[in-house]
C-alpha cells in the first residue's frame, strides 16, 4: 500500500469513528426508584455497590470485569468458588479497587469519586449504598456521577425485568437484555399460566431457612425469597415477619407444621452449613442437606419427617438468575403441576445463551432418603 492510500484510510477510518461520536444520542433512562437519569454515552467505568452483580453484568456483557471502575468486597466473601471461577476467567478481577468491604457502612464516598466513574449501579436495598443513602447519593451527584438503581432482592418480580432493561441501556446492551426479557418472561409465564388454570389449588406452608452458614439463620418475609414462595403457590410462614428477612421463633414453625422445608446457602465445601453451588458434587450437597435435617431444632416438623426436605443457592435471591429457583420451587411445592420442571435446565438455557462463567454444580437439591 502507497503512502497517498494509507493517508486514505486513516481519514476514512478518522471519519467513521468521529462520525459515530457525533451522532451518539444521550441515554435517559428511569431506574427502578423512579428516578431518572441521563448519561451522555454507554457506561464503560461503572461502581458495583454489591460485588455480587458481577453476575448479573456477565449476563450481558462479555467481559463484565473490563468495565468495573470500582467495587465492594462481598463477592470474594460469600461466592465460593464461583468466585474462583470468574478469578480463573477474568484475572484483572484482582485489581478492582475496592470502594467497601461489605455492607454500605464501609463504602467511601472519596473512594468512588477519586476513580473517577461514568456510572454508579447501586441496589435499591442492598448490602451497598441504596435509597435510603442520601448523603452518598448527593455527594456523587454533586461529583457529576449519576446514578442508576436496580433490584433483584427486595422485590425481584416486580424489578427484575425493568433492572434488566436499565443495564442494557445504560451498557449499550439492549440486545441482550431483550433477550434475557424475553427467555424470563417465557418461563414465568408458564408457570403464571399454569396457576391461574387451577386457583382452587392448596397452598402447602413453606418453611424456609437462609443457611448462609449463619447461626441462627434467617426467614424471608414478606419480600426477597417470599415472593418467591408465594409466587409459586406456596404459603410462606415467615409472612409474619415485619421485613423482607427475619428469624422465626422455632416454637412458631413447629405449630405451623409446614409441608415443605427449603434450605438455602453458599458455603464452601470447608464450611459448616449447606454445601451447594459452583463446582460442589452431588453427595457433598447430600450429605450437609441430611445433616440439617437431622438437627433436633427441625426434626420435629412434619416436612422433615416426611421427606419434603430440598436445597437450593442462596444468591438466587439477589439475581435476575432467581427464574431458576422460581422453577425448583414450583416443582418442589406443587410437584402434582411442576413435576417435569428441571431447573438445571434453566440454568443450562442461561449458561449457553447468556453468562460469561457459567454455573457448573449443584444448585438445587432433594433429599434423598
Amino acid at each position: 500500500m502507497n503512502s497517498n492510500s494509507k493517508v486514505k484510510v486513516i481519514v476514512l477510518l478518522l471519519g467513521f469513528f468521529y462520525g459515530i461520536q457525533l451522532h451518539a444520542q444521550p441515554i435517559t433512562v428511569t431506574d427502578v426508584v423512579g428516578r431518572e437519569v441521563t448519561i451522555p454515552a454507554p457506561a464503560k467505568r461503572v461502581i458495583l455497590g454489591e460485588g455480587r452483580q458481577l453476575i448479573t453484568l456477565s449476563l450481558l456483557v462479555p467481559d463484565p470485569v473490563s468495565i468495573i471502575a470500582g467495587w465492594t468486597g462481598d463477592f470474594a466473601k460469600s461466592g465460593g468458588l464461583l468466585y474462583e471461577d470468574y478469578r480463573k476467567r477474568f484475572p484483572a478481577i484482582d485489581k478492582i479497587p475496592l470502594i467497601g468491604s461489605s455492607g454500605k457502612e464501609t463504602v467511601s464516598t472519596e473512594q468512588i469519586i477519586s476513580l473517577k466513574p461514568d456510572l454508579a449501579i447501586f441496589g435499591a436495598g442492598s448490602h451497598g449504598p441504596d435509597a435510603k443513602s442520601a448523603d452518598v447519593i448527593r455527594q456523587l451527584e454533586a461529583a457529576g456521577i449519576p446514578i442508576v438503581f436496580i433490584d433483584f432482592r427486595l422485590h425481584p418480580f416486580k424489578n427484575t425485568v425493568p433492572s434488566i432493561e436499565v443495564l442494557g441501556k445504560v451498557l449499550g446492551q439492549k440486545q441482550k437484555a431483550t433477550q434475557f426479557i424475553d427467555f424470563y418472561h417465557r418461563r414465568m409465564n408458564y408457570i403464571s399460566g399454569v396457576l391461574a388454570r387451577h386457583p382452587d389449588i392448596k397452598k402447602p406452608k413453606v418453611y424456609m431457612e437462609m443457611i448462609r452458614g449463619a447461626v441462627p439463620p434467617g426467614s424471608p418475609g414478606k419480600g426477597n425469597l417470599g415472593e418467591f414462595i408465594e409466587f409459586v403457590g406456596g404459603n410462606n410462614i415467615g409472612t409474619i415477619l415485619p421485613g423482607e428477612v427475619g428469624t422465626l421463633n422455632m416454637e412458631y414453625v413447629i405449630s405451623e407444621q409446614p409441608d415443605v422445608y427449603v434450605a438455602t446457602g453458599i458455603a464452601k465445601p470447608s464450611e459448616e452449613g449447606l454445601v451447594i453451588g459452583q463446582n460442589v458434587y452431588t453427595n457433598q450437597t447430600q450429605q450437609s442437606l441430611s445433616k440439617l435435617a437431622s438437627r433436633q431444632v427441625v426434626s420435629p416438623l412434619h416436612a422433615i419427617q416426611q421427606g419434603k426436605v430440598y436445597a437450593m443457592w442462596h444468591l438466587f435471591y439477589d439475581s435476575p438468575l432467581n427464574i431458576a429457583a422460581v422453577e425448583a420451587l414450583a416443582k418442589w411445592t406443587h410437584p402434582e403441576l411442576f413435576g417435569k420442571l428441571q431447573p438445571h435446565g434453566v440454568l443450562k438455557e442461561i449458561n449457553e445463551r447468556f453468562l460469561a462463567v457459567p454455573l457448573k454444580g449443584v444448585y438445587f437439591a432433594e433429599l434423598k432418603k
